[in-house]
């Protein structure tokens, strides 16, 4: 869960996922959004996946990425069972 939290917390990977939530995008179309060199683009892939947030898969020359939304499912399940409605507050320890 730390992995998911620390990809969330940079915008630049918010809005990859952003992009990639209307489907899947080549390497090359993902550097023609985003101003950044290509090293650095590949840094912020190399969170995502390592976060199991997005999968990869290498097409000949290509690299395609898209989402995995079993992760983000079961972040949102995690989120929700923390911070959700019926969230039930952590007894505190006696001492």
């Amino acid at each position: 869960m730390n992995d998911i939290f620390k990809a969330l917390a940079d915008p630049t990977r918010r809005e990859i996922l952003a992009v990639l939530r209307d489907g899947e995008q080549t390497a090359g179309q993902l550097a023609d959004r985003f101003p950044l060199s290509k090293s650095t683009l590949s840094g912020h892939f190399s969170v995502l996946k390592a976060a199991d947030l997005i999968v990869s898969e290498k097409r000949g020359t290509t690299i395609t990425y898209r989402l995995n939304t079993t992760v983000f499912q079961d972040a949102l399940a995690h989120l929700l069972h923390l911070f959700g409605p019926h969230a039930a507050p952590t007894p505190l320890k006696e001492n």
